[in-house]
């Protein structure tokens, strides 16, 4: 590969990819997590069917192919349009990319909702490192036991958009878990200063 910017940014693509496909597969080995996943039978199935688009595809060309897919999990039933993003933004590289992107529905319906309000700004940096935290605070919310209809992912999802419509830009990172933590003391929910929230 040339050494000039267009191989250079390939490269870091391609590593950004790789590091992405890690961590989904760190993802899908967890088992602590607080929603239940969707069974490993389910995301197979969509697999499958997920053949017929031409990776690596674009949300909205997912969605635009296999949209109406409905998907079964332990809390209810969803049509994959519900957890993914009709955005050129987001992009997978394969079909178990898409997997682990709606393995936690509630988690990916609000994934879905960021992406599409910050797909209007015209130069948002929503890239891999701010997009995971994202995902992980919205996953602490999650997992808050006392929270059995996930208020805090609800209140979040519409604290970051909010943030987009008012200001025109992405919140941090660190905004976010600080709104997060905001919400969880607010509502009586213990906070450790050694977790993902505790800032």
């Amino acid at each position: 590969m040339a050494d000039d910017k267009r191989g250079r940014d390939k490269q870091a693509h391609d590593e950004e990819r790789r590091q992405r496909e890690r961590d989904l597969e760190t993802e899908l080995q967890r088992r602590d997590e607080p929603e239940p996943p969707i069974p490993a039978t389910e995301l197979g199935e969509l697999e499958d069917e997920l053949e017929t688009v031409a990776f690596p595809a674009t949300a909205a060309e997912v969605v635009e192919t296999v949209g109406d897919r409905e998907i079964e999990s332990p809390e209810g039933t969803y049509r994959l349009e519900e957890l993914l993003p009709k955005s050129d933004a987001e992009t997978f590289d394969s079909p178990a990319a898409v997997s682990v992107q709606v393995q936690r529905p509630t988690v990916a319906a609000a994934m879905k909702r960021i992406i599409e309000a910050s797909d209007e700004l015209q130069e948002a940096d929503f890239g891999g490192s701010r997009r995971d935290a994202y995902k992980k605070t919205l996953k602490a919310l999650a997992a808050i036991e006392a929270d059995d209809d996930d208020e805090g992912i609800d209140v979040i999802t519409e604290w970051i958009v909010a943030q987009i419509d008012e200001k025109g830009k992405l919140p941090g990172s660190r905004a976010v878990r600080r709104e997060a933590a905001k919400f969880c003391r607010s509502s009586g929910y213990e906070v450790g200063v050694d977790e993902w929230l505790g800032i």
